[in-house]
């Protein structure tokens, strides 16, 4: 793809994200999220290849399919209370659509099967950009619907997606299907503090775009695709290699890195609202994603591949970091101190 159609796309995709989220008309709405969707196809088929063809025609199906069930629960509402507005969704049917129909569009478990297929027959960069910025939109119309949206389903689809996300994840060895298991369960840490604290729950999307536009960062600069791959790391350079291990410890929800900053204040808030158990539930789900996690992290960094002494090192010829890519692993990894000015 040549560079002026690749951003001519990327524009569309960042134009149909703002209108989403800048819009209280439901109509708006569905234009920015069509727009979206049309946008990131010909990016994930750039490839030219049956997996990536095979991976956008799923996307756009699921998607689409996604779209006409927000654009038919707002209809619904519409019909019955006489406005469009996003923030008045008072019709219970046309709330539970939509809450299916979001959940259809971020990937939560159980209408998650697409994303980690997707994610596979893309590039590292196009799967970066659907596990962060294509959450963008959903998650801005889950916030200001949240008032409004069933409790049950969210703390349902919560619970069983962190669960799903942990264990799916713990027989893979492809990173990106690792990536995609990892992004469904942290979205389900999200859709189970919707309802009691939106605050907590954007602060959650915050951290989580960070750290996995880090990692993904990592992965692309060392192209590891597999977590075979992932064991040459500390060739390509050390701070690398450190960096990714921490980013990795962090993503698992280890203190005191930043990742533990989110789930530690949805467990609280989940028991504070007398939630013990499924916050008990969430809890043990988060240890089957910190296992691969762990795994990803001793590949990548407590081993080493059988070398001598002679061996050329690829950092000596190639010594640098990406600066974004230092400055958003600081941001992985320190901002726990940060909690009292961040929850002000």
């Amino acid at each position: 793809m040549s560079p002026t159609i690749y951003t001519i796309m990327l524009s569309s995709l960042a134009t149909g994200t703002i209108i989403t989220m800048t819009s209280f008309h439901w109509l708006m709405a569905w234009i920015g999220l069509e727009l979206n969707t049309l946008a990131i196809i010909p990016i994930i088929s750039t490839l030219h290849h049956p997996r990536s063809t095979e991976a956008a025609t799923k996307y756009f199906l699921t998607q689409a399919a996604a779209s006409a069930m927000i654009l038919f629960s707002s209809m619904i509402n519409a019909w019955n209370t006489g406005t469009w507005d996003i923030t008045q969704m008072s019709f219970l049917p046309s709330n539970t659509l939509l809450a299916v129909a979001l959940a259809l569009k971020l990937g939560l478990a159980p209408a998650h099967l697409w994303l980690p297929e997707v994610l596979q027959g893309s590039t590292l960069l196009t799967a970066l950009i659907i596990t962060t910025w294509q959450k963008l939109a959903p998650m801005s119309l889950i916030f200001l619907s949240a008032n409004n949206l069933p409790p049950m389903i969210l703390l349902t689809l919560g619970v069983i997606s962190s669960v799903t996300g942990g264990w799916a994840g713990l027989n893979q060895t492809q990173t990106r299907k690792i990536m995609a298991f990892s992004s469904i369960a942290h979205l389900g840490w999200m859709a189970s503090i919707t309802s009691i604290s939106p605050n907590i729950m954007i602060m959650s999307l915050m951290i989580y775009l960070i750290m996995t536009t880090t990692l993904f960062s990592s992965l692309i600069f060392s192209k590891s695709k597999t977590i075979q791959d992932t064991t040459t790391t500390w060739t390509l350079s050390p701070t690398l290699t450190i960096t990714t291990m921490l980013v990795l410890l962090s993503l698992g929800g280890l203190p005191p890195l930043t990742g533990f900053l989110p789930k530690w204040l949805i467990l609280e808030e989940l028991i504070t609202q007398n939630m013990s158990p499924l916050a008990l539930m969430m809890a043990m789900s988060a240890l089957l994603s910190l296992f691969y996690y762990l795994r990803l992290t001793y590949t990548t960094a407590l081993t080493l591949a059988p070398n001598t002494l002679q061996m050329k090192f690829k950092w000596r010829f190639k010594p640098t970091t990406p600066p974004a890519l230092m400055a958003f692993s600081t941001l992985s990894v320190f901002l726990l101190p940060l909690t009292p000015l961040i929850l002000s």
